[in-house]
């Protein structure tokens, strides 16, 4: 079993929610946050932030999936990172669960 974290900025949460569908991710959890980024060394045209003061309507996606369903949900994160022209992308980070309850 694996837990999959996804983040993004909020104007993602569609196509994520479509890439866990066509994963076949039956359930998933997901809360709006505040994404930071500190920006004083960076020029503004560099922050995909897109405001001086490192803050962004932001999304996280957790879900506790088989081992097989973690290549798919990738491969469709991928295709969309790859098609996306914007400096923001989605990033996907996958943890090992070592023990877990019986579902």
């Amino acid at each position: 079993m694996k837990l999959l974290i996804i983040t993004a900025v909020s104007t993602f949460e569609k196509p994520i929610k479509s890439a866990l569908k066509k994963a076949h991710v039956n359930a998933f959890s997901y809360t709006r946050v505040t994404g930071y980024k500190n920006i004083s060394d960076q020029p503004q045209n560099e922050n995909w932030f897109s405001s001086n003061i490192g803050e962004h309507e932001s999304i996280l996606f957790y879900v506790f999936l088989q081992d097989e369903l973690v290549d798919r949900v990738n491969e469709n994160i991928n295709a969309l990172n790859k098609q996306e022209e914007s400096n923001s992308k989605i990033h996907v980070a996958v943890v090992d669960i070592l023990k877990h309850n019986e579902f």
